[in-house]
């Protein structure tokens, strides 16, 4: 890895499979039945738009970049714009329509259901076309973040040229995705740092790695070979945090009923991102992270400003 970059520049997420979330929250719903439903969301989403998304809420300007379907592209570019312009869109525009993902959540009952369709955008004509608008976009210091799944059947080698035009754009790599890609972009040395849950820490390691501290520390402390840091999501156990310099465990102290889960890890990589800032403090981008995280879950993240969770939920750092 390159340890010379340049610091200070913008956030850029790139998302090879982005989608419309079609959201559906009523009281219990399930198989068979007739339901009236109290609320259905739609939204322009996928994980590297969430984070976009995240990172907007905090009050820090970013790009969107990545895939999106041309059919639907206007409609898209109009509902980011509805969120107060500190998303800049430059998204590159593919054949067809982008994919409808859909969640249905029982409120009565705490459980939720997801649905998701195969995206379709990624070709060869596409990849080409943003391989070379990432090139244009991506300067010295940026830090871009390659977030969600990726297209089915898509050979990790894509994905990594895509990562390496940025890198040689003297970019920082962070990466939240999972399975080959993910893999290959650690072995190669290309990330600054990767943002896995536990289950996907283990495919990536190849072992069953227990759910403790000490294990997820152990484990992350290998992979700094390849990265200078790992953010590991542990759902209602919070998030550990492997550096160069040190481990540290966190947990958000109050606990209350889960709004939803959906987003939460990407609210996570973007607080981690915002709460860092230029000096590059992981303590502060831990703490900023399971506070986006916690207010996604509860969802405060549509009520309430960045502002007033950051004076409310009190999170406890602990040295691993």
């Amino acid at each position: 890895m390159d340890g010379h970059v340049e610091k200070d520049g913008k956030i850029i997420t790139v998302g090879l499979a982005p989608a419309w979330d079609i959201a559906c929250r009523g009281p219990d719903l399930d198989w068979g039945r007739h339901a009236t439903i109290d609320e259905q969301t739609v939204r322009p989403a996928g994980k590297a738009l969430n984070v976009s998304r995240a990172l907007a809420w905090m009050g820090v300007e970013n790009v969107a970049a990545g895939l999106w379907g041309r059919d639907d592209c206007d409609e898209m570019k109009a509902a980011v714009a509805r969120l107060g312009g500190s998303i800049r869109v430059e998204v590159t525009a593919a054949e067809g329509r982008t994919r409808r993902n859909i969640t249905v959540v029982d409120t009565l009952h705490g459980r939720e259901m997801h649905l998701r369709d195969a995206s379709t955008l990624a070709s060869s004509d596409s990849l080409r076309r943003l391989r070379t608008d990432l090139a244009r976009l991506v300067s010295p210091g940026d830090i871009c973040v390659f977030a969600g799944a990726m297209p089915a059947g898509d050979p990790p080698a894509s994905m990594l040229d895509l990562v390496e035009t940025c890198l040689s754009r003297r970019a920082r790599i962070a990466v939240d995705t999972h399975g080959p890609v993910l893999k290959g972009i650690v072995d190669a040395g290309l990330a600054w740092m990767i943002a896995p849950n536990v289950v996907e820490l283990r495919d990536l390691m190849g072992a069953e790695i227990e759910d403790t501290p000490t294990r997820l520390a152990q484990a992350g402390r290998e992979l700094l070979q390849q990265l200078n840091a790992v953010l590991i999501s542990r759902g209602p156990k919070g998030a550990l945090l492997v550096t160069e310099t040190g481990v540290w465990t966190g947990v958000v102290r109050t606990q209350r009923s889960v709004f939803s889960t959906v987003g939460c890890g990407d609210y996570l990589l973007a607080g981690f991102l915002a709460g860092s800032g230029a000096a590059g403090d992981s303590q502060a981008g831990l703490v900023c992270g399971l506070k986006a995280a916690t207010a996604r879950a509860w969802g405060w993240t549509e009520t309430r400003t960045w502002q007033e969770i950051d004076k409310e939920i009190a999170v406890v750092l602990e040295a691993v």
